[in-house]
């Protein structure tokens, strides 16, 4: 009954079909008449404008009113995130922005800072170090008031060696990486050195990797 109240035959189409946005692809609509573009995950949904199947989509009319459309969501009924109005599934890997990395897991989700979180003291050198946003670039950086290019994060003074900003030899000193914060996939490690320029004990961290995370069940087709 609901097919003949929404389909019509013959199929009356756009000669030209639908633009798609990104990682939408183009499907026939519930009717099996015209192409469409497919509903991602969270978009809303009804007979006729279906769900991307193979990304294991459905239209997911549990949470909606009666007589109204619903939204596509997974299949199976594992637990995900919402974050900002985006769905992600449980397992996946995410970046809300460039300056954080997320994991959803068991509808929740743990994110971990991709900048460097260090405090910069004021010194003879530089009395009043400021941290400031750089376009172009995602993490601010500290500046020297009064200077006009900001100081690179990466510039380290080698073992013993004398930095143009010292008057004295810099001995290398250091703790070792920690383990990698994540049990699997992409995580970080930190230490705390004093190798870089001005010869100042600072927690410095990097990416690090911890194997392969177990892959996800491939979802059943519709």
């Amino acid at each position: 009954q609901v097919c003949a109240q929404l389909c019509r035959r013959p199929c009356y189409c756009p000669w030209v079909p639908p633009r798609c946005p990104r990682g939408s692809p183009l499907v026939l609509d519930g009717c099996g008449c015209c192409k469409i573009c497919a509903r991602r995950l969270g978009e809303p949904c009804d007979f006729l404008h279906v769900c991307d199947q193979s990304q294991g989509l459905v239209c997911d009319y549990s949470s909606a009113p009666a007589g109204t459309g619903g939204t596509c969501n997974f299949e199976d009924d594992e637990e995900g995130c919402e974050v900002n109005g985006r769905l992600y599934r449980d397992g996946e890997v995410f970046q809300p922005s460039c300056k954080i990395q997320c994991h959803c897991l068991d509808g929740g989700f743990n994110c971990i800072p991709l900048c460097q979180e260090d405090v910069r003291l004021p010194s003879p050198d530089c009395p009043f170090p400021r941290r400031v946003e750089i376009p172009g670039k995602c993490c601010p950086e500290w500046i020297c008031e009064g200077q006009d290019q900001p100081l690179p994060r990466d510039a380290r003074a080698a073992p013993g060696a004398v930095s143009p900003l010292l008057r004295y030899p810099c001995p290398q000193w250091g703790t070792e990486w920690s383990a990698c914060s994540a049990t699997c996939g992409l995580g970080f490690a930190s230490r705390v050195s004093n190798q870089n320029r001005f010869c100042r004990l600072e927690t410095q961290r990097r990416l690090c990797t911890a194997g392969p995370c177990p892959a996800l069940p491939a979802a059943l087709p519709a």
